[in-house]
Order: C-alpha cells, then structure tokens, then sequence
C-alpha cells in the first residue's frame, strides 16, 4: 500500500495515459490484472480524429508514435470514466487536454460528475499541434492552467511534463507555483523515422515521440532533478518494463511509476513489477517501499 496526493494504491504501478484508456472495460481490465491505478486515455474538449495512420511504429529498443490526441471529447467519454470507476476497484485518473486554461477548465468540471480520483493534466504531448508540449514548454501557461484547474475542482490535480525542454525544473517549478499536487515526468521525446528507399518520413505525422526501453535514461534524469527541485511527489514514467526498472525509478525519486509500453508485452507486466517490489524490499530488509523512494539522493 502506498498514498500520493492522498490517494491509496494497493501498489506504485499505475497505468499510463494512452494505453488501452479509451473504454472503460479496457481500464477495468488493466486494474484487475494488478496495476495499482489506472490513467485514461487524454481527453479534450472536442472531438479529434488524430493523425493519419502509419502512427505508430516498433524501433526494437522503443516506440515511435504520433497518435495526436484521438479522443471522442469529454462529453462523449463520461459513460467510460464511469464505468471504470464503477469496475475498476483502483483508483482512475482522468488525463485532460486543452489549448488554454479555459479549454482544461471546461474538460475537468464536465469530468466531475464520474468521480475521477484526480486530473492529470497532459502538457507534454509532443506531436498534437496547439496542445501538449506546445503549452507545456512556457512555464507562464503551464503555472495558469495548473492554478485554474486547480480553483476549479476539488480533487487531486497531477500535471504530466515534457522532457522536451532545455530544464524540466524550471516546468516543474511552475506547476507546484500553479498548486500542483503532483507532477508526472516524462511523456515521450520528440523523434522521427524515415524510409532509406523512398526517402519518406515513415509516420503519417512526420515526426513523432519515442517511447520505451530508450527512454529510460532520459526519465531517471528527469526524475532525480525534479525530486531534487520540487517540495510535491514526482510520478516516474518512460521505459520502465521491469521491477528493478521501477526501483531504479523510485531511487531516482518517484513515488509511484507509470507503465506504458511494457504493456506491449502483457498485462501481466503490473503484477510482476509489483510483486517484485514487494520482494525486493523484503530481501533487503526495508521497512516498506517508502524507503527506497529518493535513495539516490543519499548515495553521494
């Protein structure tokens, strides 16, 4: 058992945005296979297509993808937050987008009546033009949209970063100065694939975010200099497939870690990191997982 931002997970391994959240029974599935919560796919204001297919493509060593934020909109979604909420069993997180402060405002109060347990709010995606990363990167936007949200609801309000910035601390510092109750780093890095033979960038979007096993190191960095920086828990995500994957995240700093592209391989993933969190911290003796969270920072 372990508590951030006043919510009790059975474990630290949450569901990432994106991934198999856009039905509620595909959420419950995820939480009944042992992920401790659960975050939706992000959802705007409007509806929006997303990208033109190939959007996705397997590196080997990682994912590059360029969905740009398909979602029904918020009115449309609020039948699946509910049923997640009904039969998940774990805690579910609503993953939100909007253009402007007003735009995330509108999307989380026409969410509450689901009864999210919080609103991570995605600044970071880095391929939907407009939204993401093109309002996470000012830190002025993100401590406004963060202090909105946060006047305008009265749960838990997580902000998802972009590592796609020269100093991930100076966005961090804007969303606790917003009221952030915590911040999750890292959605995927800017990257981009192109075919030799025709000279054609292979996703439809041309270029897209890298996520997965690649992304690891870029994600412990990011998570070392927030937990340094910021005074509210840092939510560790980017290429964590393993247990020791997740306690080397937790070492960093984080105290929970996100799952997203281990998925690929099985749901199964959440109940092997977390069971082998569990053994980890029994074989050296921890009194509980709390006490790996920031080790790092003692080893210097």
């Amino acid at each position: 058992m372990i508590k951030i931002t006043g919510i009790e997970l059975e474990n630290p391994t949450i569901l990432a945005a994106g991934i198999m959240g856009t039905t509620g029974a595909s959420l419950a599935r995820v939480a009944k296979e042992g992920a401790g919560a659960i975050v939706t796919k992000s959802i705007g204001p409007e509806p929006k297509e997303g990208h033109k297919n190939p959007s996705m493509i397997d590196l080997g060593y990682g994912f590059l993808n360029a969905m740009g934020l398909p979602n029904p909109s918020y009115p449309d979604f609020k039948k699946e937050l509910a049923i997640a909420k009904k039969q998940a069993g774990t805690p579910v997180i609503a993953s939100i987008f909007g253009g402007n402060e007003e735009e995330f405002v509108e999307v989380a109060q026409g969410l509450l009546d689901s009864n999210p347990d919080a609103f991570e709010l995605n600044v970071s995606c880095p391929h939907a033009l407009g939204y993401g990363a093109s309002v996470g990167s000012n830190p002025d936007a993100v401590e406004r949209i963060t202090a909105a949200v946060k006047d305008a609801v009265d749960i838990p309000v997580w902000i998802k970063l972009t590592p796609n910035v020269t100093d991930i601390v100076t966005i961090g510092d804007a969303a606790q100065r917003g009221g952030a109750d915590a911040v999750v780093a890292i959605n995927t890095v800017k990257g981009m694939a192109i075919d030799i033979e025709s000279g054609y960038p292979i996703l439809g979007n041309r270029f897209g975010g890298l996520s997965g096993k690649a992304v690891k190191p870029v994600a412990i960095k990011c998570v070392y200099d927030l937990y340094t920086a910021l005074d509210i828990p840092v939510i560790g995500v980017g290429g964590v497939y393993t247990w020791e994957d997740a306690i080397e995240m937790m070492m960093a700093g984080a105290t929970a870690v996100q799952i997203g592209s281990a998925v690929h391989e099985g749901l199964q993933v959440f109940s092997s990191i977390a069971t082998g969190i569990e053994m980890f911290i029994a074989e050296r003796g921890y009194k509980d997982v709390t006490d790996v969270i920031g080790l790092a920072h003692e080893r210097i």
